[in-house]
């Protein structure tokens, strides 16, 4: 007979076949058979987040980065503290596994007030993930685990979350039950007829347009191939450095800037490869992409989803960019005055983005000048991240500018260690502002215990920037509750063990910058942007705000 083993055992064991290097999580009461097994084991490390949304969006960064996030937080209350960090996971298309406990079998949704019982958590589990899963069956915990790691990796990817009552995972199943891992559903092969038919298409194009999403973030080297034969290329600000930002034929994610629009309305074809046109990189839809307009996406509910298409390609953005990468060989489109044209429309977006952010433009350059190439920028959403952070920093890989695609704020210093957890050997950069911080300052302890290799920026306008722009603009400039008491964050990362700095000159960014993130492990410096200058910024350009 073979071995008998705990289920929260088994857990342990399948996720370190699947190569699982750290879990993010809460413990609690209803998880604890589980974290039990992975402390006895001692394969896995394990980072003790400050919340559970914390917790999530750690995992979250390091699945960009490793193919699998993993998490784990209480049930009730805890698992619901993870909704907004798994919304995040969704738009990101992260492969995700969120493990939560549950109540015993025996009192699940018999509303009966046993503690961390709430009603139909996996309701509200399945409206923020990718598919949620109930584990009721003993025998059957690592057949659903393994299910639910396969749809996480699935393309489109993203979060799936699985609860697992306590006293299954306490419960005794034979070892035999510990199975090889599963991959991932296979992706349909590239149809010849497909490529043919869309490079018949492509070659009539005097000068074509190609539009990158988080879908192409694998497809660097065929995209590089086919901006090299001329065909121009801006990409979502999730995509950024799929393309290098220094390439001839890249217009960045400039699609705001009135230079970059009016380039593109002389292309004569788009070429969408796996980006939702999302509503603010395109002006909430007004903004004209030429025509004929194709699409490749992996997931077939994407046609036609913001822009009517001429037609939409079901497949891989990657392999079906390889193959038309080959068929490039040889044909080349535009000329030295179109790269000319392409050249100054960047030039002057830049130009204008750096006359809009003044002083703080020589904060974007003393961090480009101190990070290594390698180096990360992982950015909260706050003025900086919106304006400097978001498209004059230089992106020169994918994931080299991690940010929430959701839109929340709050996210920037757990997704940040998350991101160094995962690339132990780079420098990462979280820039944040004082409000986001504020929701999950306590991740603070987080990033000094585990000694992150995070140097973390906070940019304390004291209060909500963003909004201030947004009422200043759409509201006569009435101004209400944005205004909040913040501490001194130099001194409270220092009484937390941290190193810490705060400027409150423009002429300090480059030695500081330069000190900070020279020296190893987690530092913190705190731009006071009351001594040095306001930015302004009232979301991204539409007509009106609704």
């Amino acid at each position: 007979m073979s071995e008998m083993i705990t289920v929260g055992d088994a857990i342990a064991r399948t996720l370190e076949q699947y190569q699982v290097e750290a879990i993010y999580g809460v413990i609690s009461i209803h998880n604890l058979p589980i974290a039990d097994a992975v402390g006895q084991r001692g394969n896995i490390r394990f980072v003790p987040a400050r919340g559970e949304a914390g917790s999530v969006t750690m995992a979250d960064a390091h699945g960009r980065f490793s193919g699998l996030g993993v998490a784990l937080t209480s049930t009730g209350a805890g698992a619901g503290n993870a909704v907004g960090a798994l919304v995040e996971a969704m738009n990101a298309c992260t492969p995700l596994l969120h493990l939560t406990g549950q109540v015993e079998k025996a009192w699940l949704d018999a509303d009966t007030g046993f503690i961390h019982e709430t009603r139909d958590q996996l309701t509200f589990l399945k409206a923020s993930s990718k598919r949620a899963y109930r584990i009721s069956n003993a025998n059957q915990a690592i057949a659903i685990l393994h299910k639910a790691i396969q749809e996480a990796q699935t393309p489109p990817c993203g979060p799936v979350s699985v609860e697992i009552p306590i006293d299954i995972q306490g419960a005794k199943i034979p070892l035999s039950l510990v199975t090889a891992p599963v991959k991932p559903a296979s992706v349909p092969g590239v149809d010849t007829g497909m490529v043919d038919a869309l490079w018949a298409q492509l070659k009539q194009a005097k000068q074509p347009l190609l539009w990158l999403g988080g879908g192409a973030l694998g497809s660097a080297e065929a995209v590089k191939k086919l901006a090299d034969a001329g065909i121009t290329v801006i990409s979502s600000t999730h995509a950024r450095g799929v393309l290098p930002d220094d390439h001839r034929a890249s217009l960045r994610a400039f699609h705001n800037s009135p230079s970059v629009e009016a380039l593109i309305a002389q292309c004569d074809f788009t070429l969408v490869a796996g980006s939702r046109l999302r509503s603010n990189e395109t002006r909430s839809w007004t903004l004209e992409l030429p025509s004929p307009r194709v699409q490749i996406d992996i997931d077939p509910a994407a046609a036609s989803r913001n822009y009517l298409m001429d037609s939409t390609l079901i497949a891989d953005c990657s392999a079906l960019l390889g193959a038309l990468a080959k068929k490039v060989q040889g044909r080349e489109w535009g000329n030295a005055q179109w790269d000319m044209q392409v050249q100054q429309a960047v030039g002057q977006a830049e130009q204008g983005l750096r006359e809009q952010c003044g002083a703080y433009a020589k904060l974007n350059d003393a961090i480009e000048k101190a990070l290594p190439k390698d180096g990360l920028l992982v950015r909260d959403i706050t003025v900086s991240g919106s304006l400097w952070g978001s498209r004059l920093f230089r992106a020169n890989g994918p994931l080299l500018n991690i940010h929430s695609l959701a839109g929340a704020i709050g996210m920037g210093l757990p997704m940040a260690i998350g991101t160094a957890i995962a690339n132990p050997q780079r420098r990462v950069v979280g820039l944040v502002g004082d409000g986001g911080l504020s929701l999950n300052l306590g991740e603070l302890a987080t990033l000094a215990q585990e000694k992150a290799n995070v140097t973390l920026l906070i940019m304390n306008d004291g209060g909500y920037g963003v909004m201030r722009g947004i009422q200043d603009k759409y509201f006569g400039g009435r101004q209400y509750y944005n205004e909040l008491h913040t501490p001194d964050f130099t001194l409270l990362a220092q009484a937390i063990g941290l190193q810490a700095w705060s400027v409150e000159r423009a002429e300090d960014f480059d030695a500081v910058m330069t000190e900070a993130l020279a020296m190893p492990g987690p530092s913190v410096v705190e731009v006071r942007m009351g001594q040095i200058g306001a930015l302004k910024f009232a979301g991204p350009p539409q007509k009106t705000l609704y």
